[in-house]
């Protein structure tokens, strides 16, 4: 094992020493975490409105169930059976217990929804802020570079610029903007 830890440490530094080389990749690479986070908070928040949903459906049953019982103790006290009276009396107070613990159990629901919100709005503006940053830092390296590269290869010879690295810049940049559609797909449909 001592050869695959000793490999494994050495790709870890050289991964470092590029990424600090680099550091528009690593930025690159944090705002691909955020895109994830954000994703993940946008199932987050529908998960927990299907789970809202569900809990207002049970609190409607459990309402219909204590109106039924409440009617049926009425029927028994009219009827003056005491014994029935008690026994529906008890299965109304079992169904207003249920019922204030999904109400309660909404309420917490509700306030996760919020707080999921929330942290979706955090991370999307973080990920902007990372963005911009990212898209600083690689044109900084790119003009260090073309500025090292203009200080060294002089007036008389040939410029050669980076085209493949311009091409991978707009290959980055349609991704973005197709992952910003489907993102924006994503809210229109949670908002239905």
């Amino acid at each position: 094992m001592g050869l695959f830890d000793d490999f494994s440490q050495f790709l870890e530094n050289r991964l470092e020493e590029f990424l600090q080389n680099n550091p528009h990749l690593e930025l690159q690479a944090l705002e691909e975490q955020l895109r994830q986070q954000e994703e993940d908070t946008l199932r987050l928040i529908i998960q927990l409105q299907r789970q809202e949903k569900k809990l207002e459906q049970d609190i409607l049953s459990t309402a219909q169930e204590v109106k039924r019982w409440h009617n049926r103790i009425e029927k028994a006290q009219t009827a003056n059976r005491l014994d029935l009276v008690q026994a529906a009396q008890e299965r109304e107070a079992s169904f207003l217990r249920q019922g204030n613990q999904q109400w309660g159990q909404m309420q917490g629901c509700k306030k996760r929804i919020e707080q999921a919100k929330e942290l979706y709005h955090q991370i999307k503006q973080r990920c902007k802020e990372v963005r911009a940053k990212a898209v600083q830092a690689e044109a900084t390296h790119y003009t260090d570079k073309n500025e090292r590269r203009w200080e060294t290869d002089g007036w008389n010879q040939n410029i050669s610029y980076d085209f493949d690295n311009l091409f991978d810049q707009l290959e980055e940049q349609f991704k973005s903007l197709e992952t910003e559609e489907e993102l924006k797909k994503m809210k229109r449909d949670m908002g239905k």
